[in-house]
């Protein structure tokens, strides 16, 4: 009997197995996962989560039970040790050896973490990433205390504001000359760097870190410009990268993620990757997508292919992230943006709308659902409606679909 291995269980791990068996298929399925409990969402983990407004068993993508319903064995606290692809066998930590036919790499990917050297190792320095760090951090969110957030991008500003939300002083510092320089226009940053000055964060653009202080607990930060700021916790958001240790050691090609075909394939036939660990193709150029909509689509097209399918995985990349009361949906991706065009709603909705030369390629929606969707749809059209048109608060938006 035909025998799939999938070796990590978060998103992109429970939506191969899931679709494995939609598909039809009726082999061994087995999914093996470090942590200790059920593949769950993780985006909820530094926003609802943080706040307590999810439980845990909330998290779950699926009951426990769906698993050995669905005839899927669920190894949880449990990873793999080595992969040897000649004999398709891959060793587990404590010994134990699993033969496979399809080998499918769903590793996720890892935060980045500041050097021992500058104090990154001191207690109360923390990552955002899984269930673990997030029950470490929640008890540390305790009004009146003085947080400091390295990073600016999503991550960092998403627990600066669960932490002011919930009655802390916080200070967040950004070594680039603007948040969200990374991943947005200016026009974003400006929109986020308002938002959360209003909220009282107190915002440091073009300063770094130069080292965390204290003896075994965190206690105070130096900053690049010499500022001493006495602190109580610190969160790290300086991104993240790819789990592709064990890839490596298995010899498949690897840079910057697991290299796949546009069905999934590794550079062996019989080892496949999806999620933040692997890469795709976009437009004509290789890239790794962060995102829950990849790590879904992209596992449930290995899944598709496994089970003796013929499909192309073709990204279609959206993201968001939630922030006091604002919704930030994301559409496309705007590398090689050159223009920015600003479409005002009503209330407090507004979208940025990006363009390469007269091509569209990307939209940024603050509380803007609907231009969310027609510009999501317009960009998967390979439609790029005229500026003006974007920026006329009497265009009728949805009628820009079937021009």
């Amino acid at each position: 009997m035909s025998h799939v291995v999938v070796v990590g269980a978060g998103q992109a791990g429970a939506s191969c197995v899931a679709k494995l068996r939609s598909e039809g298929f009726s082999g061994a399925i087995t999914l093996i996962g470090a942590e200790t409990v059920p593949p769950y969402q993780r985006p909820p983990l530094s926003k609802a989560y943080l706040l307590g407004t999810m439980t845990q068993e909330r998290l779950y993508l699926r009951p426990e039970s769906f698993y050995a319903e669905q005839d899927i064995s669920l190894r949880l606290g449990t990873w793999v040790r080595t992969i040897d692809a000649a004999a398709r066998r891959v060793t587990l930590d404590q010994g134990e050896v699993l033969s496979y036919d399809n080998l499918v790499l769903t590793t996720g990917s890892f935060p980045r973490k500041l050097p021992a050297a500058i104090g990154g190792e001191l207690k109360g320095v923390l990552t955002v990433r899984d269930l673990a760090d997030a029950d470490a951090m929640a008890p540390q969110f305790v009004a009146g205390k003085h947080l400091l957030v390295i990073g600016g991008g999503y991550i960092g500003l998403e627990a600066a504001a669960v932490a002011t939300k919930l009655g802390l002083r916080v200070t967040l510092v950004e070594m680039a000359d603007r948040i969200l320089r990374r991943v947005a226009a200016p026009e974003t940053s400006d929109y986020f760097r308002a938002l959360h000055s209003a909220h009282g964060v107190t915002i440091r653009e073009g300063v770094g870190l130069a080292r965390l202080t204290g003896d075994d607990h965190v206690t105070g930060a130096i900053l690049s410009d010499g500022t001493r700021l006495d602190i109580d916790f610190a969160v790290v958001g300086v991104g993240i990268a790819p789990a592709t240790a064990l890839a490596e050691t298995a010899g498949l090609a690897v840079a910057d993620g697991i290299i796949t075909d546009d069905q999934g394939r590794t550079s062996d036939p019989h080892i496949w990757a999806a999620g933040d660990c692997a890469t795709s193709s976009f437009k004509g150029r290789t890239i790794r997508l962060e995102s829950v909509g990849n790590a879904i689509d992209q596992a449930e097209v290995v899944a598709i292919n496994i089970a003796g399918g013929d499909k192309a995985y073709v990204p279609a990349p959206w993201f968001w992230s939630d922030q006091y009361d604002c919704k930030l949906q994301i559409a496309g991706l705007n590398a090689g943006y050159t223009d920015v065009y600003i479409r005002e709603g009503d209330g407090d909705a507004r979208s940025h709308w990006y363009y390469d030369g007269d091509r569209l390629i990307a939209v940024d929606a603050m509380n803007d659902a609907r231009n969310y969707m027609i510009g999501k749809r317009l960009i998967e059209a390979g439609k790029s409606p005229a500026p003006a048109a974007i920026t006329d608060p009497d265009t009728d938006m949805k009628a820009l679909l079937r021009a």
